[in-house]
């Protein structure tokens, strides 16, 4: 099918990419000129495993193009909007700026039976609006929503080969036009819910404040294990067992991030309020707050294991990305230690195989290295915020001779503490004892 993808940001990139490896002739649009540029070019402006390959393979072939001019999509059958709703700078809502501007940019070019499917993570209610502007001003087109469930780093398998195909419709042809879309998918058996336009929206952004629900969840057992002397891990291991229950994103530390389940949550309750329903989901707020807690938590430590005051200590913070496989820094809890530690006068020194370029925009006030090994030698305390396999499977004996004092701060739980104390370390965890 001839397909368009309107926003070449992370997700739209990713979909770009991903329709053109399927067989699909696509062309993705963006504002942003550098951006294009360096798609066009075979070069993602962001790291995700697997997506130089199949961009550099897509765009060779002549299935991909990029351009920043939105009649280029004209002739497209499909245009899947996939620009950023990011938090509002003045209150907990989403941003639909971007939205509303690309589908207001796009109307024009819109060729008789299009269809336009929504990507974009958006309040409920916002499909229906679209739907309405779109009839009165393209009525030869039509509105979809297909929501996205892209876990960052498996971003490409998850757009090939998604575990559900979610689609938000007004009619039957909708409906069909996407099954082309997703032929190989629905081939390979993906299930597929055909529904409306509120439950599509709904299920991505009930999808993402039940993960952080989970999350916070172990991470408020985490603060109890730790008056108690119970261990979270173990604890989490237990009620996993569960299959009501299940043991996955039951991993406490230091929190979530990035920029879906944060502002996701918070734009979901922020419309509750809107709908007159914010006590439905009223406990949003408190799982928000756990999970700011826990980076809370990893700085109280770092200060009680340096005696009481981090001030001139060097400390040596491993990760600032989000989570591993990503150079994903928004909202990142890893990067929110560094700085509050840097705050109280600490001299960090912050490394990620990564996500120091990102990192450095944001926030130039940190000493970065690029060397695992630099940011260990002579520190005073080391800090695991990010998960990365190269931290994982770091070495307890051959890390003490490089530091100056064997303390750590395991902020995800994923190191042996018998180990790193049979060593010789004083090794803290989350919520284990």
């Amino acid at each position: 099918m001839r397909i368009s993808v309107i926003g070449c940001g992370y997700l739209g990139a990713v979909h770009a990419s991903a329709m053109a490896e399927l067989g699909h002739d696509v062309i993705g649009i963006d504002v942003d000129e550098h951006k294009i540029g360096e798609l066009a070019s075979g070069r993602p402006p962001f790291f995700e495993p697997g997506l130089p390959e199949i961009l550099t393979s897509a765009t060779a072939s002549g299935r991909l193009r990029f351009s920043t001019d939105m009649a280029d999509a004209a002739d497209a059958d499909v245009h899947f909007v996939a620009v950023g709703t990011p938090q509002s700078p003045d209150t907990n809502a989403a941003d639909l700026r971007f939205v509303d501007a690309a589908f207001e940019a796009l109307i024009p070019h819109l060729a008789e039976g299009a269809l336009v499917v929504g990507k974009s993570t958006v309040p409920v209610g916002t499909a229906a609006r679209l739907a309405a502007r779109i009839a009165d001003a393209a009525p030869h087109a039509t509105l979809a929503w297909n929501p996205e469930f892209l876990r960052e780093g498996f971003a490409v398998k998850d757009t090939i080969e998604p575990d559900r195909l979610v689609y938000g419709v007004g009619d039957d042809h909708a409906a069909s036009v996407l099954d082309r879309v997703y032929h190989a998918a629905i081939e390979a058996g993906t299930p597929r819910i055909v529904t409306d336009y509120a439950t599509a929206e709904l299920v991505k952004v009930a999808a993402n404040a039940f993960l952080a629900t989970k999350i916070s969840f172990i991470n408020a057992m985490a603060e109890i294990a730790e008056v108690t002397g119970a261990d979270v891990t173990q604890l989490a291991d237990a009620i996993g067992h569960d299959a009501r229950i299940g043991r996955r994103f039951l991993n406490a530390g230091v929190g979530f991030g990035g920029g879906c389940l944060p502002k996701d949550i918070r734009a979901f309750a922020a419309r509750a309020e809107e709908l007159g329903r914010g006590e439905s989901v009223g406990f949003l707020r408190e799982i928000d707050a756990i999970n700011l807690r826990r980076r809370q938590r990893v700085v109280d430590l770092a200060i009680e294991a340096l005696g009481g005051s981090v001030n001139e200590r060097k400390v040596a913070v491993l990760g600032v990305s989000f989570k591993p496989d990503s150079d994903d820094v928004r909202d990142s809890p890893a990067l929110d230690v560094a700085v509050q530690l840097k705050g109280l006068g600490a001299h960090v020194v912050a490394t990620d195989p990564q996500g120091i370029e990102n990192a450095r925009v944001r926030h130039p006030q940190l000493e970065y290295v690029t060397s695992t090994e630099d940011a260990l030698r002579e520190a005073e305390l080391v800090v695991l915020v990010t998960e990365w396999s190269e931290y994982r499977s770091l070495d307890p004996v051959a890390t003490a001779q490089l530091v100056s004092s064997t303390s750590i701060i395991d902020g995800r739980n994923v190191l042996d503490p018998a180990a790193w104390r049979a060593a010789g370390w004083a090794y803290q965890g989350l919520g284990r004892p």
